[in-house]
């Protein structure tokens, strides 16, 4: 008999190099999504023979495509989406030439490490915190910073409904100190500082799964080395990348009659088992991938000087 199981679509669009899962769900939502000429819903199955489309380009998806990883010390004043509206969109400054996204946000007027990636599939197993995969920032503040204050961000603060988790926090200097985090609340340090009396005049993540910023300056990206991409992979080997939305029943209609094969492609194995571990001895020295700068950002950095 045929193989009549059917891809999540938010996976297929993932998968397609499009989008992560988790903004695939934001389009579905909002009705900028197409299967089959209908408009799409969350849970919907895909496939073998079915059109997707996502405002207006119709979707394949790519399969053994090689990983994308790239490292970027984002500078305040860009923003984490993929939208080409937006002005001084991450995307257009990285300026790679295949299509990524990034991997979470990192809010405009913050600064530091972000991942930029083609892997949608990846994303939420990163992003969710159930996952528990740690992330480093430093916190210049308004004025100086007593331990009580300190004792209580660590202990938890109330916010957006819900109590943040417990995490660790060293204090760096008087009004600076180094928090690391599982969850990604919207603009989650600056809630905590604001609660217990203070005002964040810098914010940078200077770490993301024990992969650092270290060698990269303001404005500057380079590809994740062999050992970098093989920790990611293997950090998120048993992670969940489905959101309890997703997780409900998926909606089974006659799009699945118009394909009668799965539509789950196969593809190559990218866990710590992949061609990258062959090369992961090298990369634990000091070989580094080249360096890139956002001609964007060395003419901005050009013109304040004037």
């Amino acid at each position: 008999m045929p193989n009549i199981k059917g891809t999540r679509l938010n996976k297929f669009i993932s998968q397609s190099g499009y989008c992560s899962r988790r903004q695939a769900d934001v389009y579905i939502e909002n009705g900028q999504v197409k299967l089959n000429g209908r408009k799409a819903r969350v849970g919907d199955l895909v496939y073998s023979g079915n059109e997707v489309m996502v405002n207006g380009f119709s979707l394949d998806v790519k399969v053994d495509v090689p990983p994308i990883f790239i490292l970027l010390n984002k500078p305040a004043g860009i923003t984490s989406t993929t939208e080409k509206g937006v002005k001084e969109n991450i995307v257009d400054f990285v300026n790679y030439p295949e299509r990524i996204f990034p991997i979470g946000r990192l809010d405009k007027d913050s600064q530091g490490l972000i991942f930029l990636t083609n892997d949608g599939d990846i994303v939420n197993k990163i992003l969710r915190s159930g996952n528990k995969h740690e992330k480093e920032y430093l916190v210049t503040l308004d004025k100086r910073i007593t331990d009580s204050s300190l004792d209580q961000m660590r202990k938890g603060i109330p916010m957006l409904g819900t109590t943040t988790k417990k995490c660790k926090i060293e204090k760096e200097g008087p009004f600076i100190f180094r928090i690391h985090l599982i969850q990604g609340l919207n603009r989650q340090i600056r809630r905590m500082c604001d609660y217990v009396g203070y005002e964040v005049k810098k914010l940078e993540r200077i770490n993301i799964m024990g992969i650092s910023s270290d060698g990269l300056k303001e404005g500057e990206w380079r590809s994740a080395t062999s050992a970098e991409i093989d920790l990611i992979y293997s950090a998120t080997e048993n992670s969940n990348s489905e959101s309890e939305k997703t997780k409900s029943a998926p909606n089974r209609t006659q799009d699945q009659k118009k394909g009668s094969k799965s539509s789950e492609p196969k593809r190559k194995n990218l866990s710590n088992k992949s061609k990258f571990k062959s090369n992961a001895a090298a990369d634990k020295g000091k070989l580094k991938s080249p360096v890139f700068k956002s001609k964007k950002h060395t003419s901005k950095r050009k013109n304040s000087r004037k």
